[in-house]
């Protein structure tokens, strides 16, 4: 799959009808089963204007014994305290 396809591909989903984290596995399922890659993950970054960004994640299963992944730069979920809400005075 050369860059060209690829970014023809991924650019058919700019308007496709479906939420941010079903187009991201479309989009993993579709590849995956086109190339059958030993390990595939793909990462889906949604940014919208004054919201929330939504970051995606599908992969095929376990990355291989040993391998590098690179950081996705996304920090894990963290729930955050409420301003009104009191701390724990047992600490």
């Amino acid at each position: 799959m050369g860059s060209k396809s690829l970014k023809q591909f991924r650019t058919s989903f700019r308007k496709h009808g479906a939420l941010h984290d079903e187009c991201a596995a479309l989009v993993g399922r579709r590849i995956a089963g086109a190339i059958k890659p030993l390990w595939l993950r793909v990462g889906g970054y949604r940014h919208p204007r004054g919201g929330i960004p939504i970051d995606v994640f599908w992969q095929t299963g376990a990355p291989p014994e040993g391998a590098w992944l690179r950081d996705t730069g996304v920090a894990p979920y963290r729930c955050r305290r409420l301003s009104n809400q009191k701390s724990d005075s047992r600490s």
